[in-house]
This record gives C-alpha cells, structure tokens and sequence, in this order.
C-alpha cells in the first residue's frame, strides 16, 4: 500500500490510497468463501461453484463492492497512520480504480487539526467565587433528605393542597370536541411538579374529592404537537384520591438513622462539609470554565465543517446511547419530539464547536507549556482506572494498546493544562466579570466572531480518524455517507 497527501483549503485534504492488485484479488476471494454458500450455480452443488464459475455466469464484478469495503476497511486506518497527516473527520470515500489484476486505488477526504494561534493564556480573569456554607444552605440539604424519608398518607377531610399526589382522571377538549392522547384515568400526578401543560396544576388546587370540575389552559405555541400548539382546550377532572407525604421530625434519631452521626449537630456540621466540599469542587469547574473561554475568545482558530459534523454525531450517537439506557430509542424520541436527526444535528452543533475548540486550544496551552506526561502519572492514572472497574493494573494495561496509551496521555496533557490556566487565573469580583461579559457581548454585535468554547471533557476528535468508512458502491466512486 502508498499513500499520497493533498493538502486542500480550510484545513482539509485529500489521502489517495493505492493498494495492490494482489491484496485487492485476495479480498476478492476472502468475499467469495462468505458468499459461496448462498449462491446456487446449475450443474453444481450450492456452494461448491467455483470462484470463476460464479464470475463468469454474473460478471467479474460480482465480488468488487464487498472486495473493496473490505479493502477500505483494512487499509484506511493504516494509511492514516502512514501519512502522519492528523485526521480529525470521518472520511468521504471515493473509488478511482477498480479493476481486476490492477492496483486498487481510492481516496478519502478529511479534516486535519487545524492550527491555533494562541493569544493571552496567564492572568485571564474569573469571577470570584463565594464558597461560605449559609445555614439556609445546610438546612435545605436537610429538607431533601427528609423528603427522601417521607412516608405518604392517605388524606381524605380536605381539598387538594399543592405538593399533594392526586389520583386523577381527566379528559381535554379543544372547541368542545375531545383530542386524541388527551385522556387519562387513575393517573398520579404531584401539584406543583410542572408534569402538566402550565397552569393545569395550579388550578387543581381546592378541588374536592369525587367532585367533577374544569381546568381551562392554552398549549404553549412550540408544544410537540402541531394540532394542539397554541390553542386553548378545556379540561374535565376528577381527583379520585390525595396522598401527601409526611416528613420526618429532625431530630438525632433521625440524624441517627440517615448518617454515621447520633446527633443533629454533629450530622448538620457533616452536611456543612460536604457542601463545601461540593462548593469548592463547582469553583474549581466554573473557574476552569471562565479560564478556558477567555483563553479562546482571544486565540483564533478555523474549524473544518467536516471535523464539526463529525463531533456532531458523536454527541447525537452518545445521546441515541443514554436513550436506550432510559428505555427509549431514537425513533420514538423523534415521534414525541417532532425532530429530525437532521435538526437534532443542527441543535447540537454548537456544543460541537465548543467541544471542539476547547480541546485545542488547551492542547496548543499544552505544546506551548511544553507540558510533558511522565510514566508514573500514566501509572497512576491506570491504577484509578483499575480501581474503577474493579481489576488487575496488568489487565487494564492488556486492553489498552499504544492507540489507547496515547490517548490517554493526550487526555492527561489538557488536564494539565487545564489546571495550569485555572492556577493562573486573576479573580475578580462579580460586578467587574459582568462589565466586562457586557462589554464583550456589545464588541461581538459589532464585529461577529467564531464561537468559543470551554468544556474540556471532550473525546478527542481524531478518535473518529480511525473509524471505519461506511459501503462503497462498485464502481461510480459513490461519497460515504457516515
């Protein structure tokens, strides 16, 4: 295999692949042993026709789609590899030469990282932090933990209050006629949870049991569904039931039961640590946060289109993944939503190019520093790892090859360099942070600039470098569609 790089404008360019003819006439055969058994020749018993029997009755191309992905599959990461080029895009492929007893050759389009010049990184500003723990704090952590211990009671002497659970049946009706998907019976719904179109439970408040009364509310204009966004319906209810749930008394048997500690004072003055601790850890982030975009609002970078889509449907396959885990698919969410993955795609992409930019310039942060990964930080890090999982360091290190180690290290690096720009932050108070975000905000009506970023979890985009291109058609050099 050779490999050739074009370099193209806006970071992009163009790796002609030729791969030779013997490797391309075994991926040929490699096809035709999977395939033998499913292709019936007469005179012949099914899968036992041999290879230029099946050619000459259906064409010498028969085999040539599949040689090729199988080819391209192959030889795609490698040739990446070879070139040394940074790809940070799935390829667009296409077939130049097909041919049997000749070389195979096809291109791939990418996205290379393209360059960051760095403006001011030490000494940007971040908005000071409060980290005191008020006791109104303290005491409203101690209120969820008591509402995680409530029990619920039955109540029947009184009329619905908000915070109540009602048991409800109801039905809507939109200029007197009943809608579909409208309807429910023994339904429970907490007053005051915001489940219901706005308003709706509000109104519930007062309502007696086993008495029929109406809910008058208006769909909000981007409700899901067309048919009912913006129009005004009217709801006949009946609560059937109220429960409420009761909270325990604050008091050192409970402080007893719901922590390691046998009094109140000693649980409230745990309950203060903690919120500390959580306070210091939400500083640290927004501060990394504030560091992280000031240093991209005054760097400059131009992000290939290719590299963004590509970050795009990482973050819309890594929601397609939490949705499953939720017990619902992309479809069904699509249908409830009234979305396209096309728009789905739109919504998401300027998180892309936050992800995307703050990835590089805390790696260009990095390279400046000249910040170097020492084995015993890798060491470390694999230990946490195997900690984390519950294994062997030696096992973690078996399912981690140089791919994974370098990544790894690339990881460590912007975490590095994160906490250098943090630990060389200026605070300053709230009202100048604000000035000045305003005083930026007006300087970006006047004069647009590329969105910035700050998130600095982000995958590293050249992952996808190394992800397979999709089928390719025989022989009309059709694009990939990833």
């Amino acid at each position: 295999m050779s490999v050739s790089v074009e370099k193209l404008e806006k970071s992009m360019a163009k790796l002609t692949i030729e791969v030779e003819a013997e490797s391309f006439d075994k991926a040929i055969d490699k096809v035709y042993n999977k395939q033998k058994n499913k292709i019936q020749i007469p005179g012949f018993r099914k899968g036992k026709a041999p290879r230029h029997m099946i050619e000459r009755m259906y064409g010498k191309e028969v085999f040539f789609e599949d040689a090729a992905n199988e080819v391209i599959n192959e030889e795609y990461p490698k040739a990446v590899e070879e070139c040394g080029e940074d790809v940070v895009s799935n390829p667009d492929i296409e077939v130049s030469q097909i041919e049997a007893g000749k070389p195979f050759i096809f291109t791939a389009t990418v996205a290379l990282k393209p360059e960051v010049k760095l403006g001011k990184y030490k000494g940007v500003e971040v908005e000071k932090v409060d980290l005191d723990v008020t006791e109104d704090e303290i005491n409203a952590e101690i209120d969820q933990e008591r509402s995680r211990n409530a029990r619920t009671i039955e109540v029947t002497d009184r009329n619905v209050e908000d915070g109540d659970i009602v048991t409800l049946d109801f039905e809507g009706f939109v200029d007197g006629v009943a809608f579909e998907g409208g309807k429910g019976t023994d339904y429970p719904l907490t007053i005051g949870s915001g489940s219901f179109i706005p308003g709706f439970e509000e109104q519930l408040v007062g309502f007696e049991i086993g008495k029929e009364g109406e809910v008058n509310v208006t769909f909000p204009e981007d409700y899901h569904s067309e048919d009912l966004a913006g129009k005004a319906a009217t709801f006949k209810c009946t609560v059937k039931g109220i429960k409420t749930r009761e909270l325990p008394e604050l008091n050192d048997e409970f402080a007893s039961d719901v922590s390691d500690f046998e009094t109140v004072d000693e649980y409230k003055e745990d309950v203060k640590k903690k919120l500390t601790e959580r306070k210091e850890a939400e500083a640290k982030a927004k501060r990394e946060d504030e560091a992280v975009k000031a240093v991209i609002e005054d760097s400059e970078m131009e992000l290939p289109e290719k590299m963004v889509e590509t970050q795009q449907r990482q973050i819309v396959n890594d929601f397609a993944q939490r949705l499953q885990y939720q017990g619902m698919n992309m479809q069904q969410y699509m249908q409830y939503t009234g979305n396209t993955v096309e728009q789905l795609m739109e919504q998401v992409k300027p998180q892309a190019v936050e992800r995307i930019q703050s990835r590089l310039v805390l790696e260009a942060v990095a390279a400046a520093e000249k910040f170097e990964i020492a084995e015993e930080e890798i060491k470390e890090e694999l230990e946490k790892m195997a900690k984390q999982y519950n294994m062997e360091v030696e096992k973690v290190k078996e399912f981690m090859g140089d791919r994974e180690i370098k990544t790894l290290k690339d990881d460590l690096l912007v975490q590095k360099a994160a906490k250098f720009l943090v630990e060389n932050a200026k605070e300053v108070g709230a009202k100048k942070a604000t000035r000045k975000a305003a005083a930026k905000k007006s300087d970006d009506a006047a004069e647009e600039k590329p969105k910035r970023t700050r998130k600095t979890a982000a995958k590293k985009d050249d992952d996808a470098a190394e992800e397979k291109p999709k089928r390719t058609r025989k022989t009309a050099a059709k694009k990939t569609e990833e």
